[in-house]
C-alpha cells in the first residue's frame, strides 16, 4: 500500500490538474462557423477566420460582427480552409488552403492592407507542388522583427518532410514584403534547400508563437497515433517526419520509426497517446501572472489548457488548467494589455478566460 502511494505522489507531481479553479470562462461571441483564427486589431476589435472562407470583424465589448469581403480564392476541403489571420502595423497576413486547380491545393500566404469593410490580398508566398489532399495543412504566423515565420504541413505525403525541394513538411521565413531572406539556411551551407525553407521534418504543425522573454519561437505539432510535441524551432535543423515516430505510430498500428535519435532535433515535451495539439502561447501578462514564461497548450481532442513550465528542459512540469469545459479550442491569444485570454472552439464561440 505504502508503495502504490508513493507512485501516485510521483505521477501527480509530474502531471496536474489545476489545484483550485480560480479561474471563469465567458462566452464572448457566438454563431461563428468553424473558427480557425483570430488577431487583435486594437483594444476591443478582432478579425476571426472561419474555414469555410470568411473573414469576421468583430467588436469584443458591444459584440457586434460583420464579414469582410477578400478576393482570396479559398479551397475549404477536408481540414483546408481560410486559417491563420495575423494584424500587424495596418496590414492583414492570412495562411489558406488556395485552389490551384481542380482539387489541387497549397498552403499559401496572403498579405493586404487592413479594412473593416474590404481586403484586396496579394499572395507573397504558395506551398509548392501544389496536391490534391484533404490533410495536413498548418498553418500558423509568426512575425519577428522583419521575417514572417509560417508552418506548413506535409498534406499526409508522409516523406516529403524529408524533401527540402519542396515545401510541405517544413517551417518557412520569408520578409514581411514576401522577399527571400538573405541568411536562410540555403545561402548558409543547405544548398540544395528551397530557399523559404528554415527548418524541415513536420508534419501537421498547428501552433506557432514567439516568446517575448527569450525572443525564441516554439511550435507544436500533431503526431499520428502518438507523438505529438511541443518544440523550438531551429535555424537549418529536421525534426524528422517521417523517419521518426516521436513516440507514435501509424493509424494502423505499424510502427513509425523511433522517438529520436541524433542528428534530428528533439522536441521539449512530447504526448504519447496524442492530445491533438492545436494553437499555443507563450503567457505574458498581469491577469495570471504567476503564469509568465510558461507555454499554454491548446488540444482538439480532450478541449483542454494545459500549461507548461519548460525552463529546465530536463525537467518540464505540465498541468491540466482545466478540460472539457469548452469545444474543442482551435485558437489561444492573450489580450496585451489585460492579460486575459481568449479561446476560439470548433463549435462557434469566442471564449475569455480571466481571473474570478
Amino acid at each position: 500500500m505504502l508503495r502504490i502511494f508513493f507512485s501516485l505522489v510521483i505521477l501527480f507531481s509530474n502531471f496536474n490538474f489545476a489545484s483550485a479553479e480560480n479561474f471563469k470562462l465567458t462566452k464572448i461571441l457566438e454563431d461563428l462557423n468553424s473558427p480557425w483564427s483570430l488577431s487583435f486589431v486594437s483594444q476591443n476589435e478582432v478579425l476571426i477566420t472561419e474555414k469555410s472562407g470568411n473573414i469576421i470583424h468583430a467588436n469584443i465589448e458591444n459584440k457586434k460582427q460583420k464579414k469582410v469581403k477578400h478576393n482570396l480564392q479559398v479551397l475549404e476541403h477536408g481540414q483546408g480552409g481560410l486559417l491563420d489571420v495575423l494584424y500587424h502595423n495596418q496590414k492583414v497576413f492570412i495562411s489558406y488552403s488556395e485552389k490551384r486547380k481542380d482539387f489541387e491545393s497549397s498552403t499559401s500566404i496572403a498579405q493586404g492592407k487592413y479594412s473593416n469593410i474590404k481586403i484586396n490580398f496579394k499572395n507573397i508566398f504558395r506551398a509548392e507542388p501544389q496536391i490534391e489532399s484533404r490533410y495536413h495543412f498548418g498553418s500558423r504566423l509568426v512575425i519577428q522583427d522583419n521575417y514572417l515565420f509560417a508552418s506548413v504541413g506535409e498534406r499526409g505525403q508522409g516523406m516529403i518532410a524529408q524533401d527540402p525541394t519542396k515545401h510541405p513538411g517544413s517551417i518557412i521565413r520569408i520578409n514581411i514584403d514576401g522577399s527571400i531572406p538573405k541568411d536562410n539556411p540555403k545561402f548558409k551551407g543547405k544548398n540544395n534547400w528551397l530557399p523559404e525553407i528554415f527548418q524541415i521534418g513536420v508534419r501537421n504543425p498547428q501552433g506557432l508563437t514567439l516568446s517575448s522573454f527569450d525572443q525564441k519561437i516554439y511550435m507544436s505539432n500533431h503526431g499520428a497515433k502518438g507523438g505529438d510535441w511541443f518544440g523550438e524551432v531551429k535555424f537549418g535543423e529536421n525534426y524528422g517526419w517521417k523517419l521518426l515516430g516521436w513516440g507514435g505510430k501509424n493509424y494502423s498500428g505499424t510502427a513509425i520509426g523511433p522517438k529520436w535519435k541524433p542528428g534530428f532535433t528533439k522536441a521539449i515535451h512530447y504526448w504519447v497517446p496524442s492530445i491533438a495539439t492545436s494553437a499555443i502561447a507563450i503567457y505574458k501578462g498581469k491577469e495570471f501572472n504567476n503564469w509568465n514564461g510558461h507555454a499554454l497548450i491548446t488540444s482538439l481532442k480532450d478541449r483542454s489548457l494545459r500549461k507548461l513550465i519548460f525552463k529546465d528542459i530536463k525537467e518540464v512540469k505540465e498541468d491540466v488548467i482545466f478540460k472539457n469545459k469548452i469545444g474543442r479550442i482551435r485558437d489561444i491569444k492573450i489580450h496585451k494589455k489585460t492579460g486575459k485570454i481568449f479561446f476560439l472552439t470548433d463549435d462557434g464561440y469566442l471564449w475569455k478566460m480571466e481571473k474570478k
